[in-house]
């Protein structure tokens, strides 16, 4: 696929997220960014962990309310401050339509709250009167979820201002799907009651949707007409736009037209019957901001030095927030003469249940005001969440279910194209934690070849970066992360990436952490991070993690911004389901040298290996001279596992050695360890053939 990959060192990445309240002044002080600065991780990725919690981002505290006597309406962030921003802050969505979201998940929806005083409203940038394009081509929809099949033939909505004019109301026929949007077997029926044209409904509506109960674990609302009816005294325009709702109910009609309502109501995630929506309107409150989550602001992170002086990889709120407030942020960073070329728009649509079509329309509008103000900045998303089989939606009326397809189809009909200037998603590729770790990393090579080969094959354009923002284990925390394995992957992680074409990958866990307990997983505590943090936030003790980002960018790469060449390797150590028990990856430095990573998985073995080079007419070689050998394993790091206090009983460098080559030089891998062989070798130039070399085998 990808023979030969000539780029500068684009493997020493770090991200930095949102943070529980006064993390950001605990964490981030001198000592600890100054270790933190020894790993060797350059640019940084800025993640939004408001995009996931479903918040509104006031990345400048200072700014401007739509309605300012209120101090509530919609948010732009000053683009000028006079003292340094240190924190930012979300601000939660009254208007909120989800029951979960992937942050805190402490939230919950207005549509099934038992209060009908407040409401759901769909995001008023998606109406046509931003997008230019019809409601049709922008449905939007509420998903209840029963969690199992009930019995169904009537709903009840109480309607707020805007209100619909043409709706639809359906069930799910088919396999349930693991997520709402996605399709794996079925579609949308239409209840046989359930079409609504040209409604005038402004409060309460009744509907029996079908003389027969229908049997299913999920309707659908689907909303194509808008009254653009605005609120009594309303002098925004956007309070007019969408649509909203107040309450819903859904249930049977007895014999006798008693309703008897099976939804669950109360402001309470585990009180509420499950609800999806396909946007929420950004309008909030200055009483709505998160008192428990801070992220850290724009000029900390520059003044301390933590970029490196280098590009950062920059977000700006798109699901619920407002083009000028993005606006805004260009401005600032641009007025600060802060270093940015790449921007974000958003993070994890598919997380938050969004269409591609309702992506890219928002997409269009921030596009353009961003780049009025610098036509220069490279834009891109759309920072997938982890899905291991490809991004999928449910399929249009052309049956295509491919999200990145069709949000390409999308710009490129609104002429928008060229400005999607690189793909981004997320890589967590397990999310059972508790299995044993070393049959997912045999598992974990093929999982990203695939995922790459579907994306090629949806038309993702090979000409724009691809880029990883957030990588690590598990988007869950357990034991796993803190041990060897999570060094054992995270290097292959990146490695592998970058061989198969991949420009540049983030490494997730920055900042020193502490350890924590995912509810719904096993008793094992863990976490992302590089550092082990005390209960004061200094740093306690470097992690596996950390030292094997500092193998890939201080030794197997070498730490200039010069030219690399990576080339594929392979092994023939293989566990009986064919998978390589051993791999490779290869290196060409500016310094001429090779670097070769490899990757023993086997927990109780240790391998003996040769590296061969197969050169253009079929002979092989051999690297020569001194070696230069790092290793890391047990021999290293090992952890005491002890609930909330656990803790590395070592925590050591990788063993450094020189070997004299014998050729064929034999090089003992320990279990579970990372090892890295640097030397002399074959020319690339000459005499390598790119579809083969360099690769490992049993001796």
């Amino acid at each position: 696929m990808y023979p030969e990959r000539n780029q500068k060192d684009q493997s020493d990445k770090v991200e930095l997220d949102g943070l529980e309240k006064g993390d950001v002044a605990r964490l981030y002080t001198a000592d600890n960014i100054r270790q933190m600065k020894q790993a060797g991780l350059k640019p940084i990725s800025y993640r939004l962990r408001t995009e996931l919690g479903v918040e509104v981002w006031h990345w400048n505290e200072k700014g401007v309310w739509s309605n300012p006597g209120r101090q509530q309406g919609y948010w732009v962030s000053s683009d000028h401050a006079d003292k340094p921003i240190r924190v930012s802050y979300g601000y939660r969505l009254p208007r909120r339509g989800n029951t979960l979201d992937q942050a805190g998940n402490d939230g919950y929806s207005r549509l099934d709250d038992g209060d009908t005083k407040t409401f759901w409203k769909s995001n008023p940038y998606l109406d046509n009167h931003y997008t230019g394009e019809d409601h049709d081509l922008h449905p939007q929809w509420v998903v209840i979820d029963f969690g199992q099949r009930v019995k169904v033939n009537a709903a009840k909505i109480l309607w707020g201002t805007p209100y619909a004019t043409r709706y639809q109301v359906e069930y799910w026929d088919g396999v349930d799907p693991i997520y709402i949007n996605e399709n794996p077997s079925g579609s949308w029926h239409i209840f046989s009651g359930g079409k609504m044209v040209g409604s005038k409904e402004k409060t309460e509506v009744l509907l029996r949707l079908s003389q027969k109960s229908i049997s299913a674990r999920y309707l659908r609302i689907l909303l194509t007409g808008a009254s653009g009816q605005a609120p009594p005294k309303s002098r925004d325009i956007r309070d007019g736009l969408g649509y909203a709702i107040r309450e819903l109910y859904f249930g049977t009609l007895d014999n006798k037209g008693r309703f008897h309502d099976k939804m669950r109501h109360g402001k309470n995630k585990d009180q509420q019957t499950v609800i999806y929506t396909s946007s929420t309107d950004p309008w909030h409150r200055a009483s709505d901001k998160d008192p428990n989550v801070e992220q850290p602001g724009f000029d900390l992170i520059f003044r301390t030095g933590l970029t490196h002086h280098l590009p950062m990889m920059t977000p700006v709120g798109l699901l619920y927030d407002t083009p000028e407030n993005a606006a805004a942020e260009i401005r600032f960073l641009e007025a600060r003469g802060y270093p940015v070329t790449q921007i974000e728009m958003g993070e994890e649509p598919d997380g938050q249940y969004v269409t591609p079509e309702d992506y890219g329309a928002l997409y269009v509008q921030w596009a353009k005001v961003i780049h009025e103000i610098n036509p220069k900045l490279k834009l891109g998303g759309p920072g997938f969440q982890t899905e291991i089989e490809g991004w999928q939606a449910w399929a249009d009326e052309k049956g295509n279910s491919s999200w990145m397809n069709r949000f390409l189809n999308y710009l490129r009909a609104k002429n928008y194209l060229d400005h999607f200037n690189f793909f981004s998603f997320e890589w967590y590729p397990f999310d059972d934690v508790c299995d044993p770790a070393a049959p997912q990393l045999a598992e974990a090579p093929e999982l990203l070849d695939n995922v790459m080969r579907l994306l090629r094959q949806d038309g993702v354009p090979a000409n724009i970066p691809w880029i990883i923002t957030e990588y690590g284990y598990s988007a869950f925390a357990g034991s796993t992360e803190v041990e060897i394995p999570s060094a054992l992957l995270n290097a292959e992680i990146v490695s592998q990436f970058l061989t198969l074409g991949g420009k540049t990958a983030y490494l997730y866990g920055y900042q020193p952490n502490t350890l924590i307990l995912e509810p719904e997983m096993c008793d094992q505590w863990g976490n992302l991070m590089l550092f082990l943090a005390d209960d004061k936030g200094r740093i306690r003790a470097p992690m596996p993690t950390y030292y094997a980002a500092r193998l890939l960018t201080q030794t197997w790469a070498q730490p200039v911004n010069q030219l690399h060449r990576l080339y594929h390797a392979s092994s023939d150590l293989k566990n009986d389901q064919g998978q390589s028990l051993v791999t490779a990856y290869a290196v060409y430095r500016p310094d001429r040298q090779w670097g070769l990573l490899l990757i023993n998985k086997n927990p109780q073995q240790t391998q003996s290996v040769t590296i061969r080079f197969q050169t253009l007419n079929q002979e092989v070689a051999f690297l020569r001279d001194k070696l230069d050998i790092f290793q890391y394993s047990p021999k290293q790091y090992a952890w005491h596992p002890q609930g909330e206090k656990g803790y590395p009983t070592r925590s050591d460098p990788p063993d450094h050695f020189t070997i004299q080559s014998v050729e064929p030089t034999r090089i003992i891998l320990p279990a579970y360890s990372l090892t890295v062989v640097r030397g002399q070798g074959p020319d690339p130039g000459d005499s390598i053939n790119h579809d083969q070399v360099p690769y490992t085998v049993s001796r």
